[in-house]
């Protein structure tokens, strides 16, 4: 039977039933592992059947038995013939455990028996358990929506699905660099201005893919960045941030050298040259009269040119090294010409900027003095309005008072009408205020109990996330175990097992075939024996009868025959039944193991404690009714 339940358990595993290590026999399995192991097998082999199966057992003892027969039905409609019910699960029984998980793996397809022996990784799980949920939804019916039920309702329900849409993000970590501190500015912003993410979306369920989109960015971001800190960075022999500073300044020059290379005028374009001259033309319109009167680099070029050839027309040529003197000193004053005035140039254009600010400011100003006043004209024009309708009224005043004194009337008349109607409908609306509140304040106990429900589920995702990393770390200390383990385990070494095994039961079957035949062979030699006594004693009565009349020793000897054939036959009858004795000593025997293996006494006490707790389930609902 142990290499029965390693199969078994092997074949679970496959499946994806959760065996722990520890348990290598199916009289280790509790109740729970036992209807995981049954679903997960009848989800295989019908998904549209196992589909709508829990995998564990609920808390409620009314659930558990309902959970119970739904299985035993399930197996049944799978094929299974033997006798099943809920006590089958909530209460095991080991052999009719083993046999209905035989039956079970029997029935698995051939494609799991296949890739049983391949791999299996994290992804190859979890593409599994997709696609049998994804065949386990296709094969539920489609229903009405009035006929559906919750689960149809989440499935086939229309009103989830909803085109996504990447909407930009403005996240508050995005924006500061790591390690750096953020402005006061930019705090304040963060505080007053900046919305939530969900407010800055202007549909909802394009939340997750916007957050999505957001975090792959900054993922692969900082992907990029690791490669390039990886692969030119740590050559640098720099900090982060330094090899970042290093990086910006280079852009910052790369950008200023193409700048400068598109701002140049080429040399065969007379255009660009015209363009220059008049934005230098307006620089000087709006700059004081004692600057860029000297002119650009092109024009003082230009302008030395010309005076060197008038120069050289003008007066003989000088020698060579006066020459260059005089151009180096020509340059160097240039040079300084240049500088001065682009220091001025910078001045000027700070002071600039200053004066714009300072116009920006005084025309917001202004386009509120603006605003301000308009909304005074308007005023006072309505005011006029009323004073010029007034004034034309006063020369047929009686008249007019008559009509104002007839509207007033028709006023009243029509605000006691409008006070009645609104009572009829104050009162309802009042009820409705009042079941309004009734069923927010229902909705914030209810919210209340849900965030309640929700630190809880926080904390289980805390406690697994542990449980999951130390299983984690268990995982890898199994697979480097085995690693280290010789490979030459295969499916040839499993399938010479399984032939030891079948061996072992044909020779088990031929002793107990030889074991029948000797019992056979025996029987036929009692029952001649016991044929062959009767007849030698049915002679010797004869013979001894006929003498016994004649002699009266004779006649005693016939007494002692008869007491000597009664007693064989009783001792020959206490001898069957102490052999009848003794096989019923043993079938007791096996009761008793079979009983003891079959848990009576803990299904017993388990049977009571659920039956306690569905009369504290009744009592409870019981008390529900009476309140309610």
């Amino acid at each position: 039977m142990e290499e029965v339940d390693k199969i078994l358990i092997h074949a679970l595993k496959q499946v994806g039933t959760e065996v722990s290590e520890e348990t290598d026999s199916v009289k280790q399995f509790t109740s729970e592992l036992i209807v995981e192991a049954v679903v997960r097998c009848i989800r295989v082999i019908e998904p549209g059947l196992g589909g709508a199966l829990p995998t564990s057992l609920p808390p409620g003892m009314s659930a558990r038995f309902r959970v119970g027969m739904s299985l035993a039905q399930a197996c049944q409609d799978v094929g299974y013939k033997g006798e099943l019910g809920y006590q089958t699960f909530l209460y095991s029984n080991e052999p009719e455990i083993r046999s209905l998980l035989m039956f079970l793996v029997e029935k698995l397809p051939r494609e799991s028996a296949e890739t049983s022996d391949q791999p299996t990784g994290k992804s190859v799980v979890l593409q599994r358990n997709v696609a049998a949920a994804i065949r386990a939804q296709l094969a539920v019916p489609w229903l009405p929506p009035n006929c559906r039920l919750p689960l149809q309702t989440d499935t086939q329900s229309l009103g989830s699905m909803h085109s996504f849409q990447v909407q930009p993000l403005s996240l508050p970590y995005s924006t500061t660099a790591a390690g750096q501190k953020p402005q006061k500015e930019v705090e304040e912003y963060r505080r007053v201005v900046l919305r939530p993410v969900t407010a800055q979306l202007p549909n909802r369920w394009s939340t997750m893919a916007s957050i999505l989109e957001q975090h792959t960015a900054e993922l692969s971001a900082a992907q990029e960045w690791d490669v390039e800190w990886n692969s030119q960075g740590l050559l640098s022999r720099l900090t982060p941030q330094e090899y970042r500073s290093r990086k910006l300044t280079r852009l910052r020059k790369r950008i200023e050298e193409q700048l400068r290379s598109a701002a140049l005028p080429s040399a065969d374009s007379s255009s660009s040259f015209s363009d220059l001259s008049d934005l230098l033309h307006s620089f000087r319109s709006s700059a004081p009269d004692d600057l860029l009167m000297k002119g650009t680099h092109f024009t003082h070029t230009q302008k030395f040119t010309f005076t060197q050839e008038v120069a050289a027309l003008a007066s003989p040529a000088p020698s060579g090294r006066q020459s260059e003197g005089d151009a180096a000193l020509c340059q160097q004053d240039e040079l300084d010409a240049l500088q001065q005035q682009l220091q001025q140039l910078c001045s000027h254009v700070e002071q600039l900027a200053a004066d714009m600010k300072l116009m920006a400011v005084t025309n917001a100003q202004v386009k509120d003095e603006l605003k301000q006043r308009v909304l005074g004209n308007a005023e006072e024009e309505e005011r006029i309005h009323v004073k010029k309708k007034t004034i034309d009224l006063l020369p047929d005043g009686d008249d007019n008072l008559l009509q104002l004194q007839a509207l007033m009337e028709a006023s009243s008349r029509r605000l006691v009408n409008l006070a009645a109607q609104w009572e009829k409908h104050r009162a309802p609306l009042i009820e409705e205020h009042r079941r309004l509140k009734e069923i927010r304040s229902s909705q914030d106990l209810e919210s209340s109990r849900k965030l309640s429900e929700i630190k809880c589920l926080h904390d289980k995702i805390r406690v697994c996330t542990e449980e999951s990393r130390k299983k984690e770390e268990t995982y890898k200390q199994l697979v480097s175990e085995l690693e280290s383990l010789p490979q030459d385990a295969s499916r040839s070494a499993y399938t010479q097992r399984i032939l030891e095994i079948v061996s072992n039961i044909r020779k088990q079957k031929e002793e107990i075939t030889k074991i029948l035949t000797d019992t056979k062979d025996l029987q036929k030699e009692i029952n001649s024996l016991t044929g062959k006594l009767d007849r030698t004693f049915a002679v010797t009565d004869e013979l001894v009868f006929k003498d016994a009349k004649k002699d009266e020793s004779v006649r005693k000897s016939y007494k002692y025959l008869a007491a000597l054939h009664e007693n064989c036959n009783q001792l020959i009858q206490t001898i069957e039944d102490t052999g009848t004795i003794l096989r019923e000593i043993r079938d007791l025997e096996e009761q008793i193991e079979t009983e003891n293996s079959n848990k009576t006494m803990a299904n017993l006490e388990r049977i009571l404690e659920d039956y306690k707790a569905i009369r504290q389930e009744n009592s409870a609902l019981a008390a529900k009714v009476r309140e309610g």
